[in-house]
């Protein structure tokens, strides 16, 4: 009778196994497009980044040292004039 009682409780944690695997197998299958793009939205941002810093580098890094002494975010408080001409 002992026995029993564990095959029985086996037999119900595979039933729950195989529900859990097939629950899941439909989820992801009804959403692969919404996670498929997601995916991407995320891997683009990550790449735009290191694109933007990469590039960030690489102007700065030619410049040899040019925009060292320009204060970070200090923008002049007029727009320089556009010259006119006399014509």
């Amino acid at each position: 009778m002992g026995m029993q009682k564990v095959i029985n409780a086996l037999a119900l944690v595979s039933f729950g196994v195989s529900a859990a695997i097939v629950g899941g197998s439909v989820y992801v299958y009804t959403q692969k497009d919404a996670i498929v793009e997601r995916i991407k939205e995320e891997a683009m941002a990550q790449v735009s980044g290191l694109i933007g810093d990469a590039v960030g580098d690489a102007v700065t890094g030619s410049l040899g040292g040019v925009l060292d002494d320009v204060p970070a975010g200090d923008a002049p408080a007029s727009p320089v004039p556009i010259p006119v001409i006399p014509f």
